[in-house]
């Protein structure tokens, strides 16, 4: 693969961490990030940044600093991305797939041809919370020590980091980006999180949810959709099924 090819790649790849509490491991995920070609990276609230600790840290990656998005909330800083796994060191008891790295990084690259992907990193004390991780299609969990789980963030960023310059010059990238366009284009996070609201204001105006509890049922709901890999198109059906609900009643 050309680096051309695998620039244009790699660009729609975003590493995003949430909450982080100690800035050197802000800079010690850029020079991670560079160290594998990756340059996308997005803070979500920082406890600290910028700070002179990170930039130290950086050590020759201070471009990637440079650039680097600062958002309000996960939710914005996935808004426009096609596909999103979150970090998680326990497996959770949420029904959304669950990936090692390397299938993790596999299966972004098939849905990198319909926009950018997101791999998301947790507070380094308590990673990320449910409501979150609802966020994402699929969970990655990187295996580690049982007597000795506990994995750095800039740790973890740079396995992860590592996977996708292995992908990104093998046949398996070259193969993903030859991919054709799916018909319809797959919706973003935030066309899917408008759709959960709806369809949610919907089943309660009618309901449909009785004596449960609404949001166990919607997070079976979102992991269906997850798993569907919903379109724009079919976004748009569910939204005119709420639509008519609601002016229904």
């Amino acid at each position: 693969m050309t680096q051309q090819a695998n620039s244009s790649l790699s660009v729609k790849i975003r590493i995003v961490l949430v909450n982080t509490s100690h800035p050197g491991n802000i800079g010690a995920t850029a020079r991670a990030m560079k160290n594998m070609g990756l340059s996308k990276l997005t803070l979500v609230q920082p406890k600290q940044f910028p700070s002179l600790d990170a930039l130290n840290r950086a050590a020759g990656a201070i471009d990637i600093l440079d650039y680097a998005r600062v958002a309000y909330s996960l939710e914005e800083a996935v808004a426009d991305c096609v596909w999103v796994a979150g970090t998680s060191a326990r497996l959770r008891t949420i029904e959304w797939p669950i990936y090692e790295p390397r299938e993790c990084v596999q299966q972004s690259l098939d849905f990198i041809d319909e926009g950018e992907v997101a791999i998301v990193f947790g507070r380094e004390n308590s990673g990320l919370t449910n409501e979150e991780l609802e966020l994402c299609n699929a969970l990655l969990h990187i295996p580690t020590n049982p007597e000795y789980s506990s994995l750095n963030v800039a740790a973890a960023v740079q396995v992860i980091c590592y996977e996708y310059r292995l992908a990104l010059v093998s046949d398996k990238a070259r193969k993903s980006k030859g991919k054709k366009h799916r018909q319809d284009a797959l919706a973003r996070n935030e066309q899917l999180q408008g759709m959960h609201a709806h369809l949610k204001e919907a089943l309660l105006s009618v309901d449909f949810f009785g004596t449960n509890n609404p949001d166990v049922i919607m997070r079976r709901l979102k992991g269906l959709f997850n798993r569907a890999a919903t379109t724009q198109r079919e976004v748009g059906i569910i939204r005119g099924i709420c639509k008519a609900i609601l002016e229904k009643k």
